[in-house]
């Protein structure tokens, strides 16, 4: 079941939550709506799911304009971020619900919403604690029982509001992983609110980048992470190491340090953008960068080990972060204190009053000196 919006708008009295927002959700695709909070991803789920009204605007399921229907009628699936289980009602009773209330002529026998219960209980791996309450549960548990009871009215569309967001790391990431496969064996489409940028990257087949009311940016993960189309889809996604400047024919430069730039650029403030992975460190500057840098911290976070550093000679807004596998910890035995220089290896330059990133790349050949890298 494809998804269109059109030209969604909503006002809170003064405050303009969406603002003439446009989207297309094909069929089967699972949709991250991805941003921080205030950036209107909840609102638009609801309005798609009929909870909200739209001041202007349509959606549109398969084609067909239901931006009048009640909820009732959209055949849609809500997952709420705090369960909204009912205390008093056993699991089998809670996903039940929404089944034992329809009106007589369209309630299934008896016989049969027992067996849709049971077989969806099954499915979220929890069908023996059909007789238990929400109190005797995990939160973990009591997700997948609100995803059941969703289910359980084979709706044509799930949406799920931060279904994660109040559970910790180890049971979102198993979460995650589960509702992927979930999602790949049942094939429905699915639209998800999130402001955790690894879980839309992880689980979305598109991301939809939110901010105030507007969609930055829609593509898939990998595009997305890679190629980002403004300057907030890039800070808001993941750490970002930033040198700012003033361009001297083709070198940028701030206080001691300077970047040579592999493209001319037209302008004269700049700021090169870069992430963890596109920066090498060594011990010596390169030909095309003299970046130093002084080590403040030493965290060695699963994979990798995790280096905080802070500007040497020049400024920058916010410590600069880069990771290095443990095998190169081992070599170099870099502790807080000691100097090193960053080399960048990708870097995306913006313009200060532009928005637009332009992707710098470095011949290997640029980058010498081979004896001092780490």
């Amino acid at each position: 079941m494809s998804i269109s919006i059109e030209g969604i708008t909503k006002n809170f009295g003064s405050f303009q939550a969406l603002k003439n927002i446009s989207l297309e959700i094909p069929d089967g695709q699972l949709v991250g709506l991805l941003g921080p909070s205030g950036s209107g991803k909840t609102t638009l789920l609801r309005i798609i799911a009929g909870l909200e009204s739209a001041d202007e605007g349509r959606i549109l399921f398969h084609g067909e304009d239901v931006t009048r229907l009640h909820v009732r009628e959209r055949r849609v699936g809500f997952v709420f971020q705090h369960y909204a289980l009912f205390r008093h009602m056993t699991v089998a009773q809670n996903v039940a619900f929404g089944l034992d209330v329809l009106p007589s002529r369209e309630r299934p026998p008896a016989a049969e919403i027992h067996k849709r219960v049971q077989m969806l209980l099954e499915m979220v791996q929890l069908g023996h604690l059909a007789d238990r309450y929400p109190a005797q549960l995990s939160g973990g548990q009591k997700q997948r029982i609100a995803l059941a009871r969703a289910l359980s009215m084979k709706p044509q569309i799930l949406l799920l509001d931060e279904p994660f967001g109040a559970l910790d790391a180890k049971v979102r990431k198993d979460l995650r992983r589960w509702l992927r496969t979930l999602h790949e064996e049942f094939h429905f489409t699915s639209v998800f609110v999130t402001h955790d940028q690894e879980e839309a990257l992880e689980l979305s087949d598109q991301v939809a980048v939110m901010s105030a009311g507007k969609i930055e940016q829609v593509d898939t993960p990998q595009k997305l992470y890679a190629q980002p189309s403004s300057r907030f889809v890039f800070d808001f996604l993941g750490q970002v190491n930033v040198f700012r400047g003033e361009r001297s024919d083709s070198t940028l430069r701030q206080g001691d340090a300077w970047v040579r730039l592999p493209d001319a650029a037209g302008a004269t403030s700049l700021q090169l953008y870069m992430r963890s992975h596109e920066v090498r460190l060594q011990t010596t500057p390169a030909a095309h960068a003299y970046l130093p840098l002084r080590i403040e911290s030493v965290s060695l976070v699963g994979a990798e080990v995790r280096l905080e550093l802070s500007p040497v000679g020049w400024a920058s807004d916010e410590p600069w972060e880069v990771g290095i596998t443990h095998a190169q910890f081992n070599t170099w035995q870099p502790q807080r204190g000691d100097q090193c220089f960053a080399v960048p290896q990708v870097a995306h330059l913006i313009e200060v009053d532009a928005h637009t990133p332009h992707t710098l790349r470095w011949e290997a050949g640029e980058m010498d000196d081979p004896a001092a890298m780490i």
